[in-house]
């Protein structure tokens, strides 16, 4: 359903007292940004890596991180 479909009017304004004590909310900042990449995987590789990712619980691209960490240790 597009946004311009969708009745909003049953929702009450915020008042400025709610928008002073609204907090962002979203990834934390740590010290140490990650820099954004595009790469191109095979699907079943990338099935794989996913499942293998979710019996650890943990993201799938914090598991690429880590195992290209790892290769890359290897190498230096």
């Amino acid at each position: 359903m597009p946004d311009s479909e969708i009745d909003f009017s049953d929702i009450p304004e915020s008042t400025d007292e709610e928008l002073k004590r609204a907090k962002r909310v979203g990834r934390p900042a740590t010290g140490n940004p990650k820099q954004l990449i595009a790469i191109r995987i095979d699907p079943g590789v990338l099935a794989k890596l996913r499942k293998m990712a979710e019996t650890q619980d943990k993201p799938y691209q914090t598991l690429i991180h880590e195992l290209l960490e790892k290769a890359a240790r290897k190498t230096a």
